[in-house]
């Protein structure tokens, strides 16, 4: 007789019914409280104003909701989709009308473009006013109407529970996405007895989860005659929840894997057969490999342009099979010879019944091992001055296995995809499709209220982290223990190295100054440092971490215009691999031409 260990025994615990209805009259606000309770919501990041202070009296009295008070609508936004990228959970948003609901937007758009589940809750103007341009009155509905996946505005008591039901599902089903829920106020303030015994029951909304068999074994055949297959894997397979999965149908083909920025985690990063990310600033060896392959297995990508360069020239001569839970999104960009629409986590429990290890693609994966070593990633040392990417080689190296990376977006979000190593899905936050600036702090603050015993730790850059700096206040009063390196260099880093390449140099109001964000944060309340020198950087880092609290550490180097001060490798948008800037004046295509000579 086998016991299980107590630590790893998981407990199947039935979930509580909602209740089937309420015993006496409640207001519209409380009704909103419980039938988000039922859903299981356990956070919501919210700022108050006057058409969403009923939902706020409400939530003061959940003794289920912690309420987090965003010092912005925007970093209310961005942490619910740190929360829901963290825990794979729906995360929670909640705002006033008008200006409040419009600071979501930006947050909206970002859970849209990557796939993130998301319900943004809004308070309206009385519905007695509706169209009459009364007091913060504003369409949201109309303004999000293509940013969201679904969306509803509450017209009657009744329909709460339904519609908080239905939101949840649709924000995480299917292709995961944000929906809007806009309550007006006099339906807060109303009073009823309500059935919350509610069911999913749209027919309209029934996504296909279920991929084709006879699709699965013609990729199995086309995989097996392959000789130089590749894998392409995104965010999909996060979302999908696929990446042991994903490991086990590497392990069995032994086909090279890279992936995408929102793939990073899906497959670990030091495995031998994964060659960590690919596209504009990815390995050169990916992007090498995946234009030589004969067969390319992509899974949960959009094809998107950062990845993909000049269309017409991407992969040409290679078959591409395409797994997709959206059905719009295959050969949306790309023509595919083998599309699989379903869940991926599915196909590939479907791929492993009729896939075989590939026993002869040795040569080709030879040849993979030998552009690795050709063109490694890596950045060169400056003597007296601190390098930023050697910033990231430091706290990749010393902070915990299991600790979230939050980025903002800049030089700094390249730096950290390309030098931080991932073991595990869910430990990269980076706001990839929108490449939205100021998403990195408020972001780690959503998953630091996920997981308040975990490491989290935003890498950002001083343009970007200025965006919602206010949200160090939130750190310090909601007690968030954070960890901020800010890469300050007083420049909008990666903009001034597009004009280094492509405008001579010429400045176009990317200098943005010197700020000491040790002295900042010290207003804030928060432990804070600034350093100047290379000896400086793991003393620093060490101390940052050692801390119980929120932290900054305020790096400062001066901006490099050569090329060791900008993202290397870089394909210019829309050119080819073979266009790849390996250094200030050679390219791959230059290289290759000098070294065959």
């Amino acid at each position: 007789m086998t016991t299980k260990n107590k630590n790893t025994a998981k407990k199947k615990t039935t979930p509580k019914k909602p209740t089937k209805t309420s015993t006496h009259p409640m207001k519209g606000r409380d009704i909103l409280v419980k039938a988000l309770e039922n859903e299981g919501v356990k956070v919501i990041f919210g700022y108050p104003g006057g058409a969403s202070m009923e939902i706020h009296q409400g939530l003061a009295l959940s003794k289920k909701i912690r309420m987090v008070l965003p010092r912005h609508e925007q970093g209310g936004a961005f942490a619910a989709g740190g929360y829901a990228r963290a825990t794979g959970d729906v995360g929670v948003c909640l705002a006033t009308s008008g200006p409040g609901a419009t600071n979501l937007i930006t947050g909206i758009i970002d859970a849209k473009m990557d796939s993130i589940p998301m319900v943004a809750i809004t308070g309206q103007v009385p519905s007695t006013v509706l169209g009459t341009d009364a007091f913060q009155e504003t369409d949201i509905m109309g303004s999000t109407f293509p940013l969201v996946k679904h969306s509803y505005m509450i017209r009657a008591i009744a329909d709460i529970p339904r519609v908080v039901h239905e939101a949840f599902h649709i924000a995480k089903t299917g292709r995961p996405g944000p929906v809007l829920v806009d309550l007006p106020k006099d339906i807060q303030q109303q009073e009823a007895v309500v059935d919350f015994n509610v069911k999913f029951d749209v027919p309209s909304y029934k996504p296909n989860l279920a991929p084709s068999v006879q699709q699965c074994k013609k990729a199995a055949h086309a995989i097996q005659a392959s000789k130089r297959p590749f894998i392409y894997a995104g965010g999909g397979i996060i979302s999908s929840g696929a990446s042991q999965e994903l490991q086990a149908f590497v392990k069995k083909t032994g086909i090279p894997i890279a992936t995408t920025v929102m793939g990073l985690g899906a497959y670990p990063s030091k495995d031998p057969l994964s060659l960590r990310m690919l596209g504009m600033h990815g390995a050169v060896y990916a992007n090498i490999a995946i234009n030589h392959a004969d067969l390319v297995i992509a899974m949960g990508v959009r094809f998107d342009d950062r990845v993909t360069g000049k269309l017409a020239e991407f992969c040409k001569d290679a078959q591409f099979i395409h797994v997709d839970i959206d059905p719009s999104e295959i050969n949306k960009n790309i023509l595919v010879d083998i599309p699989i629409q379903g869940d991926i986590k599915q196909t590939l429990k479907i791929l492993d019944k009729y896939v075989e290890p590939k026993k002869d693609i040795k040569p080709w994966t030879k040849q993979i091992t030998d552009w690795k070593k050709e063109f490694p990633l890596a950045f060169e040392s400056i003597k007296g001055q601190i390098v930023p990417q050697c910033v990231v080689h430091h706290i990749n190296t010393i902070s915990d296995k299991d600790a979230i990376f939050s980025v903002g977006v800049g030089q700094h979000q390249m730096w950290a995809a390309q030098f931080l190593d991932f073991e595990k899905p869910n430990n990269w936050l980076c706001s990839s499709g929108l490449g939205a600036m100021g998403y990195g702090l408020p972001s780690a603050m959503g998953a630091q209220v996920a997981f308040p015993k975990k490491q989290v730790i935003n890498i950002e850059g001083d343009g970007s982290f200025l965006m919602n700096i206010q949200e160090l206040q939130t750190l310090k009063i909601e007690n968030i223990p954070v960890k901020n390196i800010i890469l300050n260099n007083a420049h909008l880093g990666m903009v001034a190295q597009w004009e280094d390449r492509f405008y001579k140099s010429l400045r176009g109001h990317t200098f943005i100054g010197d700020a000491n964000f040790a002295e900042v944060a010290h207003a804030f309340g928060i432990k804070s440092e600034s350093i100047t020198a290379p000896e400086e950087v793991v003393p620093a880092l060490k101390r940052m971490l050692k801390h119980k609290g929120p932290y900054v550490l305020d790096v400062k180097y001066p901006y490099n215009d050569k090329s060791r001060g900008h993202v290397m490798p870089m394909i210019p948008s829309n050119h080819t691999y073979l266009d790849t800037c390996l250094d200030a004046s050679t390219s791959l295509r230059d290289y290759w031409k000098k070294k065959n000579r």
